[in-house]
């Protein structure tokens, strides 16, 4: 077993974007990366196997509160750990719950022990604190874990972000205390991540990055983004936090975002992306093109034979027409929420492994700024 390393290779010349690799233990992750989120062991309507061929997805996130309620703990671990529950032999990275929680706000109650929540299957009452989400993540057995955080809303003031803070950094340093005393279960090294966070205010954001660096972690994660505050506030703070963050760790942007947000941020210096986006809007008639977004469900694609996308090295785009496609949205096949989803995942692997051959080649910078402005058009 051996922690996670990471080498940081090539930085554009125009801007902060670089490319890097990650080993972890079960496999070699090459960045920039975006990783497909399975909530509850499933990226929705895709199998694993499809991940690993049409998407070629190189590492997928589950959901700690999620996978704790169902099928919970006790499952996971006769199962020999979330890895072998669903048949996945790459990198998994899980997330805290603690974002899960930020949206239970009408059924929940935080205090310096943890937060108490109500499950949304049942109605039943559970402690999350930092010990117990710590135990949880190591049961699960992803290769990436983070620590337990409250996430503040996005338009908070200063006085409830500063008291955010403040309990975030107990509860990392309770985390990293009860990481450091127990073991990972399945033979494998687990990694934990801080989170940082601060709302929109860069002192907050600059004592979150301190009080995370100081734990010597193997890399660091930005929460608290995406949370309904504007775009430019969005990469203002991200921007901050890459200036404070070591440069030799990766930087994982949590629950980011749009095609455009996405490589404006690597432009900003982030190496790991995650969000829902790609699957729930493809089952529900958007796709992403490298042409812009195309709203399948619309009647000019019902005679349109063309391919998906062309413009990407994806089987599954090229080989569907847009017909077929609008066609099974309509008749709401289960089928086309399936191909619209590869779709949408394979165009954002694709995304990343361009953005990473442009910083190689040199002209990451000009490339971006193209295709910002084709990616964010209405086909």
């Amino acid at each position: 077993m051996a922690a996670l390393q990471f080498s940081l290779g090539k930085t554009d010349i125009d801007s902060k974007a670089r490319v890097g690799l990650i080993q972890t233990d079960h496999g070699t992750i090459a960045t920039p990366i975006f990783m497909p989120v399975g909530t509850a062991g499933s990226v929705k309507a895709v199998s694993q196997q499809q991940l690993r061929e049409s998407v070629q997805a190189q590492i997928i996130l589950g959901n700690t509160y999620h996978l704790y309620l169902r099928p919970g703990v006790s499952v996971l671990e006769r199962a020999g750990g979330l890895h072998q529950f669903i048949g996945w032999d790459r990198p998994i990275l899980t997330d805290s719950g603690g974002y899960q929680v930020f949206s239970l706000s009408g059924t929940r109650k935080i205090n310096e022990e943890g937060v108490t929540f109500q499950s949304h299957i049942d109605g039943s009452r559970h402690l999350f604190s930092p010990e117990s989400v710590m135990d949880i993540q190591r049961s699960i057995g992803a290769d990436i874990i983070m620590a337990f955080d409250e996430c503040p809303p996005g338009d908070c003031d200063y006085q409830y972000a500063k008291q955010s803070l403040e309990l975030t950094h107990r509860w990392l340093d309770r985390c990293f205390k009860r990481f450091e005393e127990t073991d990972a279960r399945y033979g494998y090294t687990q990694n934990l991540f801080p989170i940082v966070q601060g709302a929109s205010f860069k002192d907050l954001r600059k004592q979150s990055c301190d009080h995370s660096i100081a734990k010597d972690a193997t890399g660091y994660a930005i929460g608290g983004v995406s949370v309904g505050e504007p775009e430019a506030v969005l990469y203002d703070i991200c921007g901050w936090c890459c200036e404070h963050l070591p440069a030799q760790k990766p930087r994982y942007l949590m629950g980011v975002g749009t095609p455009w947000n996405i490589l404006e941020c690597i432009s900003l210096g982030i190496d790991m992306f995650d969000c829902v986006m790609p699957t729930r809007n493809g089952r529900n008639a958007m796709l992403f093109t490298s042409e812009g977004v195309v709203n399948i469900d619309n009647k000019k694609w019902e005679t349109d034979f063309s391919p998906l996308d062309t413009g990407i090295d994806s089987p599954i785009s090229e080989y569907y027409s847009r017909a077929y496609l609008h066609h099974l949205i309509k008749s709401k096949e289960f089928l086309g929420y399936t191909i619209a989803s590869i779709h949408n995942l394979a165009f954002y692997r694709w995304l990343v492994t361009e953005a990473r051959r442009r910083i190689i080649a040199g002209d990451f910078t000009p490339w971006k700024k193209e295709m910002i402005i084709k990616l964010q058009q209405r086909c």
